[in-house]
């Protein structure tokens, strides 16, 4: 995966883009079929690219009803009319369909701008992706849906010959009888130069410099992690013999960890167990056995003395085995990552506050500012209460699930900052996911997927590299 992603760098890096005005599709003003739904529906071709550099199957991308060997059209208009150079049509599987191009300035009358040529081929790339996003925990053990075998992603420069002044709307004919395979188009972009138009991974330039991770060999492929409040205690779970098992490990003199002791109190579960918060006062754990409807969340409160609590949400519904939880120290704020009818499409997260009886009310969606039509899991949430973690397979990306952070806003907890990738130091082409930052260390760890295999492990982040 990364191959093919230091390949487009290096393309771009040769083009200054400063004075480029680039403009992504804004609303769809017609179009021939698609799926339907927030996944895969018309309304995923929308805006900036969300599955490049990286290309491949996503919900994320409009997947036309005839995307193996049919004829599709769609017209798209954009925020401003403007001169047009350019369109870039981002075809993230089996690239090369795109057969003519039209462009109006009222929306309504269309003029052939571009056609294929005979022999003429779109610059493709192959990934080295060998995932199938087909879990973002393995404890959920959730398959998704498997990557074709014919993949190729690619961007369709039409380059036309003259310049168009005022342009509104822009029609594409696909010929996907072309190449064999499915095929999804992520985004069609429009620019009054010949600078190829760059799909970029929002990131910070400080993540480029972080020093190289380290890998916390415990000889276990471990799945999540959670440190105490004093950083000197580190949980983890392991599966074992289709058993979740908590472990704990203590930090040592030299900064390194003991090893690991399994947790019999806390493996009481039949399948899942798993700590999702270590405060001053209170851990979490997950993975308790609940009936839908009932109010029970599958979560309890363990205080010191080890008295256990149920967390009880209002309508509490979940079509997973398990979520993944992040809170506020003074309990008020809980942050799940569920699926429910309600999600923007996949796994979306969500946020509940705590009432005076000591439960919480209704889950609330965190917006579509933050939630994709893919989905977002393993929230942290950091002391400053504005500050998220999370893992998420709908942004442009480095890989599979990739970690980024996100600030809150506002008090509502509904409005957040567009997500930041944390970069290829972090990322690669597998799961990345799980962050758990340890503010007095100033470390990150997460758990990295390697071959198929479940790493944990350790990077020096300063807190103002992504604390605001």
């Amino acid at each position: 995966m990364k191959t093919h992603i230091y390949l487009f760098s290096i393309i771009f890096s040769l083009y200054s883009a400063s004075a480029q005005q680039v403009q992504w599709a804004s609303k769809v003003i017609k179009f021939s079929s698609d799926l339907g739904g927030k996944q895969f529906g018309i309304k995923r071709i929308l805006g900036k690219p969300d599955v490049f550099p990286q290309g491949g199957y996503s919900g994320n991308a409009w997947t036309p009803k005839n995307a193996l060997d049919g004829r599709e059209i769609i017209i798209v208009g954009y925020e401003k009319p403007q001169t047009v150079k350019q369109v870039a049509v981002f075809e993230n599987l089996n690239a090369g369909c795109v057969t003519r191009i039209f462009v109006s300035t009222d929306g309504e009358k269309f003029d052939a701008v571009w056609s294929r040529k005979a022999n003429y081929k779109t610059p493709r790339y192959k990934t080295t992706l060998t995932t199938d996003r087909s879990y973002y925990f393995k404890r959920k053990r959730r398959k998704v849906e498997e990557v074709p075998d014919v993949f190729n992603p690619g961007i369709e420069y039409a380059i036309l010959d003259n310049a168009i002044a005022n342009v509104a709307a822009v029609k594409v004919e696909f010929s996907f009888a072309l190449l064999p395979g499915q095929k999804q188009i992520d985004a069609i972009g429009i620019s009054d130069s010949e600078i190829p138009i760059d799909a970029k991974i929002n990131t910070k330039p400080v993540f480029d410099n972080l020093p190289n991770p380290e890998s916390l060999n415990f000889d276990k492929e471990i799945f999540n992690c959670i440190l105490t409040n004093d950083g000197q205690q580190l949980y983890f779970t392991v599966t074992e013999n289709d058993k979740d098992a908590v472990y704990l490990c203590q930090k040592e003199a030299n900064n390194k960890w003991s090893t690991p002791i399994a947790q019999t109190a806390l493996n009481s579960n039949e399948r899942y167990n798993y700590i999702e918060y270590s405060g001053a006062d209170f851990m979490i754990k997950g993975g308790i056995p609940y009936t839908i409807n009932s109010g029970a969340s599958g979560f309890e409160f363990i205080d010191k003395s080890g008295a256990k609590e149920p967390i009880k949400i209002t309508a509490f519904n979940n079509y997973e085995d398990t979520a993944d939880l992040t809170i506020t120290a003074n309990k008020k704020q809980l942050i799940l990552a569920i699926n429910t009818d309600f999600t923007q499409g996949g796994t979306d997260l969500y946020f509940t506050t705590r009432k005076d009886d000591g439960t919480y009310g209704l889950l609330q969606n965190m917006g579509k500012s933050i939630n994709s039509a893919n989905d977002e899991s393993t929230p942290q949430l950091l002391s400053d209460t504005k500050t998220l973690l999370f893992s998420s397979t709908g942004y442009s990306s480095f890989g599979d699930h990739d970690i980024y952070c996100s600030y809150r806003l506002d008090d509502t907890w509904k409005n957040w900052s567009e997500p930041v990738n944390l970069g290829a130091k972090i990322n690669g082409a597998e799961f990345d996911g799980s962050p758990f930052y340890d503010e007095k260390s100033e470390i990150l760890y997460y758990i990295k997927y390697n071959e198929g295999k479940a790493f944990l492990n350790s990077v020096k982040i300063s807190k103002a590299s992504f604390i605001k």
